[in-house]
């Protein structure tokens, strides 16, 4: 069952140590390229700030974004922001959405996200502490997928193994973690079933496109390729 309230205290905690490590970068370090193709270190704190914003707009019954090109132009826009104004914009958004969360609501209505994906209210505070935890990592900074709680880890692979389940692109795969947990997905490709072993973040950084797979063994068939997010 999706606790928003429990996940809402969990977005805080994080976007707390997200904002913790960020003010010890200079503007040197973020100029410096992400672990994301084509983004530095500063696109990804603005996309975060611009995320904050577009999920109160989700909650307040608007659009996300204008459209892509108005969201991809803002995060260029505001990537080489001087630092003060990167964080202070970071912790500014992050408690907008904390206050619109905050407000009497019917979490149970279901709401529009980008690209004509619909969701349940209640999953909108998952869904950003999936983009400061994950984002995290990719600011390439110390913090890892091996950091991410267990509980968050678990929930977030339960989450990619539903949106790749029977994806036209994806063979029938088990997932299998360390602990013996165990997801399926993919299915609508031809071929397998296959079973990719290995520990949980692996396992999320290989269904979210943060690592290649390569410490992860696989049953029935090589490794199966996944679609981007």
């Amino acid at each position: 069952m999706i606790d928003h309230g429990h996940d809402l205290d969990a977005v805080r905690e994080a976007t707390d140590r997200l904002l913790s490590a960020t003010e010890k970068l200079d503007a040197a370090a973020l100029a410096r390229p992400s672990r994301l193709p084509g983004w530095s270190r500063g696109h990804v704190v603005a996309h975060l700030s611009r995320n904050a914003d577009a999920l109160v707009n989700v909650l307040q019954g608007r659009p996300m974004y204008a459209d892509s090109e108005t969201r991809d132009r803002d995060i260029e826009r505001d990537a080489t922001r001087p630092q003060s104004e990167q964080l202070a914009d970071l912790a500014g958004s992050a408690a907008r959405l904390q206050d619109t969360a905050a407000a009497p609501a019917d979490w149970s209505r279901t709401v529009e996200l980008r690209n004509g994906v619909t969701d349940s209210a209640s999953r909108i505070p998952f869904r950003r502490r999936v983009e400061v935890e994950l984002h995290h990592v990719d600011l390439g900074i110390g913090y890892e997928l091996e950091d991410l709680s267990d509980e968050f880890t678990a929930r977030e692979i339960d989450f990619l193994a539903e949106r790749f389940a029977g994806h036209p692109a994806v063979v029938s795969t088990g997932v299998a973690d360390s602990t013996g947990r165990l997801w399926t997905t993919g299915g609508g490709a031809e071929g397998g079933p296959v079973v990719v072993r290995g520990t949980a973040p692996e396992l999320l950084g290989w269904l979210s496109g943060r690592r290649d797979g390569s410490a992860l063994t696989v049953e029935g068939g090589p490794l199966p390729a996944l679609p981007p997010l």
